[in-house]
């Protein structure tokens, strides 16, 4: 009796444990996956595209293409860098559109030396205006990709890479492994590689079609928590009723870099070199109470009578880095009746084809496309005037301020909603005002007693 006990204990707690182990990679799958998953941008991803174009003797010739999918987080100087590791004993004999950042050690090797013998290879994006015969279509732009819904012509890379030693058919050919992608930081995070049917090529003069011996994909999708532990921007609010602004919640961006802050009316700020910036990108903020590199304000300008106006502004706080092409994203509901945007780009964006709530503004081309470092000329602004929808319009508790704010792609830290600026038909009440009112109010019963 004393055995089977024991035994029925031990199948139960063999069960148990079995049971909690499940529940835990279960939990475990479901967190990374939603760690990677953007609500604004649903299907946003980075595609690379190998597609292998002829056979060689001992391998084959590939063009390589990446295409940016995201609508508003684009890859800033100093550009993408992409890895993977071989599955046999494969070489890059040569490269065009992009290098290798080391070659290996390819000492057995006499004759032809090829470009890279490493095991897991890492390359990048040539610079503009390299020579003619190393440049390929849609290279050649230091690693810089737009954001597809900014501007989709500019949101591709491409090269073409010969490989030696690797397979000389369609069932032989091993794919790579173990993609990793910066861009340029950390935050990506690369699936495996499969095969996908073979792309088609038009010919130039669109009458004929061609395709590609083989095409495998690899899908690379971003995660701002793998990207930073702390966030890199905050919101900031005020309107035109209320004198109080509503600042970034302090150390919003966390405050490490608070000791090596530079004050901005100090003698370091203006010395010469200060906007150089540092091998690693280490930033050198401003000294500020939020300690962010990036704080967006929104101010509540004018309520007309259908219509209603806010000014938008973002500024920058970081010395050595200014920001190319930048977004910035803004989610409210009023934005499904845009009237007029002013010195900024706009475009909507519908991830849901049933909500209209969110918008991306970015720099005019040659205008303030350039978020400049630092310092007087580090900022751009812009207004925006929406009509108002009367079913939903309101300046109750926070409705005129934005729910989400993204800048380059990275979720900006608000304010606490119980900090917003105090509106005139809110439903809290101005105590000065109610002591005023009692006391005119006793004023006028004594004088009729």
């Amino acid at each position: 009796m004393e055995f089977d006990k024991y035994a029925k204990d031990c199948y139960q707690l063999r069960q148990c444990s079995l049971k909690f182990i499940f529940l835990i990679a279960l939990a475990f799958m479901i967190l990374s996956r939603a760690a990677a998953y953007d609500p604004l941008d649903p299907n946003g991803n980075i595609t690379i595209k190998w597609d292998v174009m002829s056979w060689t003797p001992d391998g084959y010739v590939a063009t390589v293409t990446m295409s940016n999918f995201q609508l508003y987080r684009h890859i800033m100087s100093p550009g993408w860098t992409l890895s993977w590791s071989w599955a046999k004993k494969e070489v890059i004999w040569s490269m065009v559109g992009a290098q290798t950042t080391e070659q290996g050690d390819c000492s057995k090797f006499k004759g032809n030396i090829p470009h890279c013998c490493k095991k897991t290879p890492t390359v990048v994006d040539l610079l503009p205006g390299v020579p003619y015969n190393q440049q390929y279509s849609n290279c050649c732009k230091g690693g810089v990709l737009a954001a597809w819904g900014q501007d989709p012509t500019a949101s591709i890379s491409a090269f073409q890479v010969s490989i030696g030693q690797g397979g000389t058919s369609n069932k032989t050919v091993k794919l790579p492994r173990n993609f990793t992608l910066l861009g340029p930081g950390p935050g990506y995070t690369c699936g495996p590689a499969k095969v996908v049917p073979s792309t088609v090529f038009l010919t130039p003069d669109r009458r004929r079609k061609t395709q590609a011996l083989m095409t495998w994909n690899v899908t690379c999708t971003y995660s701002q928590f793998l990207a930073s532990k702390n966030p890199t921007c905050c919101v900031s609010f005020s309107s035109f009723y209320n004198e109080t602004i509503t600042p970034c919640p302090t150390c919003a961006c966390g405050c490490q870099n608070k000791n090596s802050c530079v004050k901005s009316n100090s003698k370091q700020a203006h010395r010469k070199g200060i906007n150089t910036p540092k091998k690693d990108n280490s930033p050198l903020l401003q000294c500020t109470h939020h300690m962010c590199p990036i704080r967006v304000h929104w101010h509540v300008k004018v309520n007309y009578r259908d219509y209603w106006r806010a000014k938008v502004a973002v500024t920058n706080f970081n010395y050595r880095l200014n920001y190319t092409q930048w977004t910035l994203v803004v989610q409210h509901p009023n934005l499904n009746n845009v009237t007029k945007v002013f010195s900024f780009d706009y475009k909507p964006l519908i991830p849901y084809e049933s909500i209209n709530d969110t918008g991306m503004f970015f720099g005019m081309k040659f205008y303030n496309d350039l978020l400049m470092e630092a310092g007087p000329f580090g900022n751009v602004q812009s207004e925006v005037l929406l009509q108002k929808d009367k079913n939903t319009f309101s300046l109750k508790q926070g409705w005129a301020f934005p729910r989400k704010v993204y800048f380059n792609g990275e979720e900006c830290m608000l304010p606490p909603p119980d900090t917003y600026p105090y509106l005139p038909n809110s439903a809290y009440a101005n105590p000065t005002a109610i002591l005023a009112m009692a006391a005119s109010l006793l004023l006028i019963l004594l004088s009729l007693w």
